[in-house]
């Protein structure tokens, strides 16, 4: 991946000027979020690694030089973007653990103008896997261990390669499986699917259809009851149930309708039939607040297909992110713009592993070159040095599966306002000591020179 184009052209502007003025010194940007979304008690870290990607191949092609010879850009400009490298160092917050708001994901540490072109694609892969991470994160509490989650969005993401990402942070935030082959294959998932209605509607009747796919595709096989008549249709998947022996590998799916109320009837009936095995399956635009109602009514739901309202997080489609200059040349450096300042100097989360606190309640804003307080680790971990991953690039599915872990680690320590599908309490950062002097000292300069 290269693609340094992909970015805004006032990123080129200013790069380009920099180099007019000989402005090459060693710049910090900080990337974080402000504030959470109303129904937001907390973020899922996510998106470095492919960050780290486009940065170990960042360059201009010839092609990216051509476009630019005809936007402005001078001979000796298009020299200067032709030789450049992504050379700079990064820290950033590992994939899967949970992050607040004013907390930095990301660190960037390098020339100026490398650090300012590559502003909009970090901002992009940031903002958006960490809006879906977070999304998918809040139907795996809302799921509470009874439901299992089956990640369907592909068809209703935003674009293919944001479907092969909405499955990934499904998987890293509780899922078991995926409708989405090539993220299976990709990432060493398990690939899932039933059936369509229109398979159903291509056969004669629907226990045809259930008959052929059962014979077709014996080994596990879930049929979708509500194409015609729900309650009709479990009685014919039942019938084909026992007449084929399937048993335990065989599941029905309730797509539409009151799932509580055909759960319960389908429960019922299949146990009625001895097939007490029989899954139940439901879907159809469900979020977290559908699955929070399942398990409150102790529906008798095994697992869920969750797709459109996780794979663009519809209720929360995007983060109030900012990736903004925090020190230059050595020199810290800040916003006062109001409702947008910022906090100067290269950071450090400093977050509380004593166990005394909740996860994030005690968590500190520091300078980087501060000695993390007693008890505390810190969030932020070099992953680049001079444009080249500090570890090398390791297997996809791997690398996914410490993502995880990292994610149930935090999840099991939030505390119950961050947890709260409704109105949360998300705990916010406190300042060190050394971060609230520097940021007095610098608002208190730049306030003077307005």
């Amino acid at each position: 991946m290269t693609g340094a184009l992909l970015t805004d052209f006032y990123e080129l502007n200013m790069a380009a000027s920099y180099k007019r003025r000989h402005m090459e010194g060693m710049a910090t940007f900080s990337l974080f979020v402000r504030t959470l979304p109303a129904e937001r008690g907390f973020l899922v870290a996510a998106g470095i690694e492919d960050c780290l990607a486009f940065l170990e191949t960042f360059c201009f092609e010839q092609t990216d030089l051509a476009y630019l010879a005809g936007k402005g850009f001078s001979a000796e400009e298009l020299d200067w973007l032709a030789d450049m490298r992504f050379t700079g160092d990064v820290r950033a917050v590992p994939e899967g653990r949970i992050v607040f708001a004013e907390e930095p994901l990301v660190e960037v540490d390098a020339p100026i103008a490398e650090a300012q072109l590559v502003e909009t694609f970090l901002l992009n892969e940031i903002t958006f896997q960490t809006t879906l991470a977070s999304k998918a994160a809040r139907c795996r509490i809302a799921s509470a261990g009874k439901i299992e989650l089956v990640e369907f969005g592909f068809r209703r993401t935003q674009g293919i390669e944001a479907g092969l990402a909405a499955a990934r942070l499904a998987i890293m935030t509780g899922f078991s499986a995926t409708s989405n082959v090539e993220a299976a294959r990709r990432f060493g998932l398990r690939p899932s699917g039933t059936m369509a209605h229109s398979y159903i509607e291509a056969f004669p009747s629907e226990i045809q259809a259930f008959e052929a796919f059962a014979d077709d595709r014996p080994a596990h096989v879930t049929f979708l009851v509500d194409t015609y008549d729900t309650i009709r249709g479990v009685a014919h998947a039942i019938e084909v149930i026992r007449k084929r022996r399937l048993g335990s590998v065989a599941a029905i799916r309730i797509d539409s309708g009151d799932l509580i109320g055909l759960s319960s009837l389908s429960r019922h009936m299949l146990d009625e039939a001895g097939l007490t095995d029989v899954r139940i399956f439901v879907s159809g635009g469900l979020d977290e607040h559908d699955l929070a109602a399942l398990v409150a009514c102790g529906a008798p739901v095994d697992a869920a297909g969750i797709g459109t309202r996780v794979g663009v997080s519809a209720d929360a489609p995007y983060l109030d992110s900012a990736y903004k200059l925090v020190a230059y040349e050595g020199r810290p450096v800040a916003k006062l713009s109001t409702g947008k300042s910022t906090y100067p100097g290269a950071k450090q989360v400093f977050r509380d592993i004593t166990g005394r606190s909740r996860l994030g309640e005690a968590d500190q804003l520091g300078l980087a070159g501060e000695s993390p307080p007693p008890g505390t680790e810190p969030l932020l971990q070099r992953v680049m040095e001079g444009g080249k991953r500090t570890r090398a690039a390791g297997e996809p599915a791997a690398a996914l599966r410490e993502a995880r872990d990292r994610f149930e680690a935090d999840l099991a320590e939030l505390g119950a306002g961050a947890l709260r599908l409704v109105h949360p309490d998300p705990p916010m950062p406190k300042l060190s000591r050394s971060l609230s002097t520097l940021t007095g000292e610098v608002h208190g300069m730049l306030g003077d020179q307005v």
